[in-house]
């Protein structure tokens, strides 16, 4: 039995922790058997990233991203096969398009990103949450402690690399709107995504 591989991702301050607690709070009611991760994980190898973004300088574009994808492998073997494999329902906060989009943003070649990040899981399902960006930056400049990545240029571009993602499996959410309302979004989204792929399968299995 295989379980279902939820993601999501977006910029800084665009809510991707929120709304992962929202909809794996509405998937426990429905009574499925979740598993919320993030990345950078709490791995010595994640913890060493979330350091390394708070200090003054960091490594160079291309080693701070494999350092990302390493985090990721052991992520993928230690948490997220064996999770799918148990037919859980994984949620995740941030995943390879983290790592394409920021990698690029920083001029990182994203050919290169995508073949290292091709042997991963892929998602069933990524929401990409993306209100509009002036409410990114309001919402991170709110915030106590600022990272290496949370400036306004690079967020930037960022954003728009975001924003061009073009992907049958990825639906954008606005988030500048009600939490609530957003959460029920999703929550729908989600519903109808996996009802019309169990129909679609069914389907197929019975040509």
């Amino acid at each position: 039995m295989s379980g279902k591989f939820i993601v999501f991702d977006g910029p800084d301050g665009s809510g991707t922790t929120r709304q992962c607690a929202f909809l794996v709070d509405h998937l426990r009611e429905s009574g499925q058997n979740v598993l919320l991760t993030t990345e950078p994980t709490e791995s010595p190898i994640g913890q060493e990233i979330r350091s390394m973004l708070h200090r003054d300088t960091m490594p160079s574009p291309d080693a701070t991203q494999l350092l990302f994808c390493a985090d990721r492998a052991n992520h993928v073997s230690t948490v997220i096969e064996p999770a799918l494999r148990k037919g859980q329902t994984i949620v995740c906060d941030r995943y390879c398009l983290s790592t394409i989009v920021y990698g690029a943003a920083q001029g990182v070649d994203k050919q290169w990103l995508e073949y290292i990040n091709a042997k991963f899981p892929k998602p069933d399902l990524t929401f990409i949450t993306l209100p509009p960006f002036d409410v990114c930056m309001e919402r991170l400049q709110n915030r106590k402690q600022r990272d290496q990545f949370e400036m306004e240029n690079f967020q930037r571009r960022v954003y728009e690399n975001y924003k061009s993602i073009e992907d049958p499996s990825v639906i954008f959410v606005d988030t500048s709107g009600s939490k609530t309302d957003t959460a029920n979004f999703v929550w729908r989204q989600y519903q109808e995504h996996f009802t019309l792929d169990s129909c679609h399968h069914s389907s197929s299995t019975a040509k």
